[in-house]
């Protein structure tokens, strides 16, 4: 069973309910929670939960080591196959859909980074903005640039990139890793259930509440920590995480706390709303529609039923 949602949703409260209720073992599909001390910010569980209930990729990468989509592919079915050998059942929870993505569907072989290459497009980018970018890729690649923001310059360079590399678009490569996906028996029927937030409105709220705690709660020190290390640096995979960036930014004096904040819950509610644009193209998806946190039993019970009528595993 995949358990999905945009962030701040309340996948990790349900995630343990199910747990504890029907004995899973949980593997975190989160790109901030394979590295260690970073806690806070990414909503990781407390020492307490994680000796209670197991917990599968968490803590296990140095920040400054960066973690790919294909190894956290690999980790998974290793740890899914171990969950299975022991008569366990595993449950997926997070919120990088990539790492959902390459789960069910294979990951294609993609070429390596091509430095001269990606300094055409940063060029093109610094004459005349992302925007541009975005138009050349839909010339090329028009499947890819519906699914990439124009803003989202990261995905923007990869994307354009493999295009100008190998004279292949990254969505004939993806569809070529559909194909040649490999996966555990006990995956092929894997089955995604979602937390569809009933009023974002609500969901902004949460996601606002939750920046605030995680400020009470010492996130600023734990950046601090990880920025005096001084092997650290902000184009890091772990330190583009939604908040790291934020609070490394206001550490360096780019702006100040009031700003970061704002930054950092506004770049949280831009990832929901990419996220919720992901589930909505998610084929063969179970929606349970709810607000956490007001909703929980209604979603813990929506899940129990579908397992007790077979539908998922």
């Amino acid at each position: 069973m995949c358990l999905v949602g945009p962030t701040a949703a309340g996948k990790t409260a349900i995630a343990l309910e199910l747990a504890r209720q029907h004995g899973f073992e949980i593997i975190s599909v989160d790109s901030a929670l394979v590295y260690r001390g970073m806690d806070i910010g990414s909503g990781k569980p407390d020492q307490a939960t994680l000796a209670e209930i197991p917990h599968h990729l968490v803590d296990i990468r140095d920040p400054a080591e960066p973690y790919s989509a294909a190894e956290f592919r690999a980790d998974a079915f290793k740890a899914a196959q171990d969950i299975i050998d022991r008569g366990k059942r595993p449950l997926f929870v997070g919120g990088t859909m990539l790492y959902f993505k390459v789960l069910r569907e294979g990951l294609a072989s993609m070429p390596e980074a091509d430095a001269g290459i990606r300094r055409q497009i940063q060029a093109l980018a610094d004459a005349q903005g992302w925007p541009a970018v975005h138009a050349r890729l839909a010339e090329v690649d028009p499947v890819a640039a519906a699914r990439i923001h124009p803003t989202d310059p990261q995905r923007l360079m990869r994307a354009l990139e493999v295009f100008e590399v190998t004279g292949k678009t990254l969505t004939a490569h993806h569809e070529a890793g559909k194909k040649s996906a490999n996966i555990l028996p006990y995956l092929s029927n894997l089955v995604f259930v979602a937390i569809h937030p009933a009023d974002r409105a609500v969901l902004h709220e949460q996601i606002a509440t939750r920046f605030h705690q995680m400020l009470a709660d010492g996130f600023i020190d734990e950046v601090k920590s990880l920025y005096e290390r001084g092997d650290l640096h902000r184009e890091l995979p772990a330190m583009r995480s939604v908040g790291y960036r934020q609070a490394w930014d206001f550490l360096a004096g780019r702006y100040d706390e009031t700003a970061m904040t704002d930054k950092a819950i506004a770049a949280t509610r831009q990832l929901a709303k990419r996220q919720l644009t992901w589930l909505r193209s998610w084929p063969e998806l179970h929606r349970i529609e709810a607000d956490c946190g007001s909703e929980s039993e209604k979603i813990v019970n929506n899940c129990l039923k579908l397992l007790a009528e077979g539908t998922i595993n």
